[in-house]
């Protein structure tokens, strides 16, 4: 198995090519207020000059179909990532749009209230994966903060079924290794942990996150 490799919240082409060039599979870009937060014409200066292979994920918290999709197209965007309790309708809409080519990303904030396999999402046809994030008063997402991955791995990552989960939540590169080995996830997605300051991108942080992720799923491998 793979593991699919996201850096968020880019701001400039020059963090976005890192992330490329040192091996990511996806980047992403955050169109919610954030200290990270780009406009869709931002986005769309950066997405022409990255690798066609590789995958551009916009972030939205509480935006409706109307504007997901006017940013997708206006970005150039491959993904989308939905940070709120969205209707069930949107993810169908934007497959409706969209098509199969789309990735479509739920996220489900662990804490008290998701420990229980009854709270784990069902199976929804037009979403690819579920982000499993940790969340703050203040933020939805790139909190640098961890929650409980004991309790995460057998609950949402141990769920029966099709979905794949990605695992996010205060990863750096020198935990990512342990988050692997215990979530066994889809995924990893990163904010904070490979940044020099909000907005951005450490180069060494991001290099030596996706070595050690890859390094940790060669390990699983061998096991």
């Amino acid at each position: 198995m793979s593991l699919w490799i996201k850096i968020c919240a880019n701001t400039s082409l020059k963090d976005a090519l890192i992330a490329a060039e040192a091996g990511a599979d996806a980047v992403g870009f955050v169109f919610a207020p954030s200290p990270r937060q780009v406009t869709p014409a931002q986005a769309a200066a950066i997405v022409p000059h990255l690798p066609a292979a590789l995958e551009k994920i916009g972030v939205f918290v509480d935006a409706v179909f109307e504007e997901i999709s006017a940013t997708v197209e206006a970005a150039g965007l491959t993904g989308v990532q939905l940070h709120w309790d969205a209707p069930p309708s949107l993810p169908a809409q934007l497959r409706e749009r969209f098509g199969p080519k789309l990735r479509i990303l739920g996220v489900v904030h662990f804490d008290a209230t998701t420990a229980d396999k009854d709270a784990v999402p069902s199976s929804d046809p037009n979403v690819d994966a579920i982000l499993v994030d940790s969340r703050t008063v203040s933020f939805a997402g790139g909190t640098g903060q961890t929650y409980d991955w004991g309790a995460a791995r057998k609950t949402i990552f141990s769920a029966d079924g099709p979905m794949k989960y990605v695992a996010a939540g205060g990863l750096t590169p020198a935990n990512v290794a342990g988050a692997i080995a215990t979530l066994h996830p889809w995924g990893v997605d990163v904010v904070s942990g490979v940044e020099a300051a909000p907005g951005r991108k450490d180069p060494a942080k991001v290099r030596a996150f996706i070595a050690n992720a890859r390094a940790a799923v060669r390990r699983r491998r061998q096991a």
